[in-house]
């Protein structure tokens, strides 16, 4: 069966539309105004009572993001972002970690726990990164994974497969705070279906290559 379209409200005269996760992706790179919802990120978690899930929204113009706001219910954190202003967590604006040594880094990351073609790659370069690294850490959200990287929790952070409400509002709070985000290959990642690998920008490019140099790809 085909996906369903998206729900779209046109009573301005400009397109709206919501894409999330029982929609089509490919949504949010239509003409006009598209919210990127995912209201509940870290299911498993919040079905535990493990304290670590979140509300992630994202609005994009024209196919460019131009907003995010990532809420850790758990805490109560706010993180949000937009095009241009700089990235805040609650009232203070933050910025990625000046950490450039892979020794001092905590990176973060995500087990391919749905996509088991993914098992292999993925533990192609985890032996390294393990030995290499203050630390790796699964927190089981993938948007609240993002904001640590953007306010200095994690160095960097990659996860070979996710969607685009994942990590929209992830990803322009991560860049709003002078962060990278890219796909396996370097260039920027999109509000897609794919890989990310984020990082303040020295250990970004420290994970990238060793992602390639031991063959991580999909």
């Amino acid at each position: 069966l085909a996906d369903p379209p998206p729900p779209s409200w046109s009573g301005t005269g400009v397109d709206i539309r919501f894409v999330g996760e029982e929609t089509s992706p490919d949504e949010a790179h239509g003409p006009g105004i598209t919210y990127v919802v995912d209201p509940l990120d870290g299911t498993a978690n919040f079905l535990h009572g493990y304290p670590w899930y979140a509300v992630s929204i994202a609005a994009l113009v024209d196919g460019e993001l131009v907003a995010g706001v990532v809420h850790n219910v758990a805490t109560g954190d706010v993180f949000s972002a937009f095009h241009g202003g700089g990235a805040r967590l609650n009232d203070r604006r933050i910025h990625v970690s000046s950490i450039d040594d892979p020794a001092r880094a905590l990176i973060g990351t995500g087990l391919p726990f749905k996509y088991h073609e993914h098992v292999e790659p993925y533990m192609r370069s985890l032996p390294r990164l393990l030995r290499s690294t203050a630390g790796i850490r699964r927190a089981g959200s993938a948007s609240l994974d993002l904001c640590d990287v953007a306010c200095g929790r994690f160095e960097a952070f990659w996860e070979l497969r996710l969607s685009p409400w994942d990590v929209a509002a992830g990803m322009l709070i991560v860049r709003e705070a002078g962060g990278l985000v890219t796909d396996l290959d370097g260039r920027d990642a999109e509000v897609a279906l794919g890989p990310v690998v984020a990082g303040n920008p020295a250990m970004h490019e420290w994970l990238l290559d060793v992602l390639r140099d031991e063959g991580t790809t999909l």
